[in-house]
């Protein structure tokens, strides 16, 4: 039997009873539709999750720590690093060497300290982190009101909303332009004994002395940006790296610089190293280690996070499939159906030559058909449920005054994927009535009738 004839009797046997047919196509429509509703959730929180984190700027970062067994400190290297790298101290030499590295776009220490400031004559504690140029682009700082720094030197500052409605709890916009004075602790390395002495020089270490500085305020963004192994991330006012710098404010390590050999050179906490791409992070990382520091990137997290979205992609594919599992059964019973009221068909196509095979096939193609129309009408309405998940949640969040999101997307290789799926099924539930057709005896099934 040539395909073109196959096709016309199965679609004419299709029309012939038309409701039956149709409504087990619309049970498989209704499968496929929960199955593309529930996949589109999981792949529209996945989504959501990495733009946020790469809108963020972490996901082309590098944060680097010094290795806790050097020095004495800590015993054992970490287990990410090479057992033959030697640590090394993490100091301006390290630094200009991480700058140095192939496909590597900016290296900044992460500057954070405690302190207050004073705004309308009242004092304010905070915590003040320094920002490097090359974060401008971070998604922190897309929908901030008012201007980044105008240059890397500029004495600005920029408040996080919740720092800002301290300041002013009824109009915190009215903050852009005014003055605070930053009060800090600044570290001055004091001078060597006057006899000459090294062990003395060694110990004189660092003073303290309290200084101010005048800040304007250009901007206020409403989350916090994280740039840095623990970041900026708790930093409510943010200034210029640079100006951080020069400030030469005293930081939580400065205990550990006291304690060093050359307590005059001064090492850093932790570094970040900003990589030109996501793709080129794992090679810097893996030289890092090799140099002697420990080294934490984003990827390495966001590894354990692929890996909890296929477990939940999964689950989700599990529970839509249910549905099309009761579909399938449906197209079963509707053939099994049919071979009882087309005994006399098709002992009459066996009569006039029709090998068994060709009465398979006759029951696939109508399998098949009924598989193609439900896969095509169940991602309509999989799309349909789809646009009606992002309206519904956009506007609860426009009601809680938040930004919209979409939490639901349906990429072009799930349509394709559902359609296939619902054809494979159909097939798959069409082998029994198939397969129970072709054993039909033709003189029995024209006896019957």
């Amino acid at each position: 039997m040539k395909a073109r004839d196959l096709m016309d009797l199965a679609a004419r046997n299709l029309r012939e009873a038309l409701l039956r047919n149709s409504l087990t196509t619309l049970g498989i429509g209704v499968g496929v539709a929960s199955l593309v509703a529930m996949l589109s959730l999981g792949v529209g929180l996945q989504n959501l999750a990495t733009e946020r984190l790469s809108r963020s700027g972490l996901f082309n970062a590098i944060f680097v720590t010094p290795r806790t067994n050097f020095d004495g400190f800590g015993g054992r290297a970490e287990r990410s690093s090479p057992p033959e790298a030697a640590a090394q101290p993490l100091d301006e030499d390290a630094r200009h060497k991480l700058a140095a590295l192939p496909n590597v776009d900016d290296v900044y220490p992460d500057i954070r300290f405690p302190t207050e400031i004073r705004y309308a004559g009242n004092p304010y504690p905070t915590v003040v982190a320094g920002v490097a140029p090359s974060t401008r682009n971070d998604g922190a700082f897309e929908d901030m009101k008012g201007a980044f720094f105008s240059g890397p030197s500029a004495d600005e500052a920029i408040l996080q909303i919740e720092f800002a409605r301290r300041l002013s709890p009824q109009q915190p916009d009215s903050l852009l332009g005014q003055e605070i004075v930053l009060r800090y602790a600044e570290r001055q390395a004091l001078p060597p004994d006057s006899a000459g002495d090294k062990a003395a020089a060694g110990a004189a270490g660092f003073s303290i002395v309290p200084r101010e500085k005048k800040l304007r305020i250009v901007g206020i963004v409403e989350t916090e940006p994280g740039g840095g192994f623990g970041g900026f991330g708790r930093g409510r006012l943010l200034i210029p790296l640079q100006v951080a710098e020069t400030l030469r404010a005293a930081q939580t390590n400065d205990l550990r610089d006291l304690l060093r050999d050359t307590p005059s050179k001064r090492t850093y906490e932790s570094l970040t190293v900003r990589v030109k791409g996501a793709s080129d992070v794992k090679a810097v990382e893996d030289t890092i280690k090799q140099m002697g520091f420990t080294a934490f990137s984003l990827l390495d997290a966001s590894r354990n996070l692929n890996v909890v979205f296929a477990v939940f992609d999964l689950l989700l594919g599990i529970f839509g499939s249910l549905a099309l599992v009761v579909a399938s059964l449906g197209i079963i019973n509707t053939l099994v159906m049919a071979i009882l009221e087309r005994r006399r068909e098709i002992g009459v196509l066996k009569a006039l030559g029709a090998a068994d095979r060709d009465v398979r096939r006759l029951f696939f193609a109508e399998a098949a058909v009924m598989g193609l129309l439900g896969g095509i009408s169940g991602v309509l309405l999989g799309w349909l449920i789809e646009r009606a998940i992002n309206f519904g949640t956009s506007v609860y969040l426009s009601r809680q005054q938040l930004p919209a999101i979409t939490v639901a997307a349906i990429p072009w290789w799930m349509v394709v994927a559902a359609i296939a799926f619902s054809i494979a099924v159909s097939l798959a539930a069409g082998i029994y009535p198939a397969s129970r057709a072709a054993r039909l005896d033709p003189v029995e099934a024209l006896r019957y009738e």
